[in-house]
């Protein structure tokens, strides 16, 4: 039973990185055809993490020091992305550009129905290795981070205002850096006792 937890932790990774794959074209697409910050945040997010569901997968069964590297590039990732979303936010205030409520409340709803997908794939796995904990942790962002994208969509349909979408964007932008502090300290306290001879 327990040499095949790698083979089900494989199988969850896969599912969990096709669909992360799959909803990064979509919202990607749409963010730009709708000009939301939300939705682009959201999107790369979804790149992101189908990035680090493969190198999940690749070090799966290579044992705690692969995955708490794995867990170190997921931080560093997620890290890079909320800076990512703060330029965006950044250029959005200077163009002055209202996104598509009716675009980015549709895609935004499809995205989040994917991530809770994933999110309950992950479920039983999240207490497990840091590798399957920090995986559970960028779904369980993601969900959130769908919720934004709705309401802010919603409060661009009733405003005609810009501001929701970007406030969300930031708040996005800040969840990626505050996941990616802990996930960088939990991989960095993994790899400590093994740096030391």
């Amino acid at each position: 039973m327990i040499a095949d937890v790698p083979a089900r932790q494989r199988r969850v990774l896969q599912i969990v990185l096709y669909i992360n794959a799959a909803m990064f074209l979509v919202e990607f697409g749409a963010g730009l055809l709708a000009g939301s910050t939300a939705l682009l945040a959201d999107s790369v997010d979804m790149l992101g993490d189908a990035l680090v569901y493969g190198f999940s997968l690749y070090v799966v069964s290579r044992g705690s020091v692969w995955q708490a590297r794995a867990s170190l590039l997921k931080g560093t990732v997620m890290a890079i992305f909320g800076l990512g979303v703060l330029l965006e936010a950044i250029l959005k205030i200077v163009r002055g550009i209202v996104p598509a409520a009716g675009l980015m409340g549709g895609i935004g709803l499809l995205a989040l129905a994917a991530n809770v997908v994933c999110l309950f794939l992950l479920w039983r796995r999240r207490g497990g290795d840091i590798n399957m904990r920090s995986a559970w942790l960028c779904s369980r962002n993601d969900v959130m981070a769908n919720a934004g994208v709705l309401v802010a969509a919603g409060a661009v349909a009733l405003t005609g205002s810009a501001w929701p979408d970007i406030a969300v964007g930031l708040l996005i932008a800040t969840m990626f850096v505050t996941s990616a502090i802990s996930i960088v300290g939990e991989a960095g306290r993994a790899l400590r006792p093994l740096a030391t001879p």
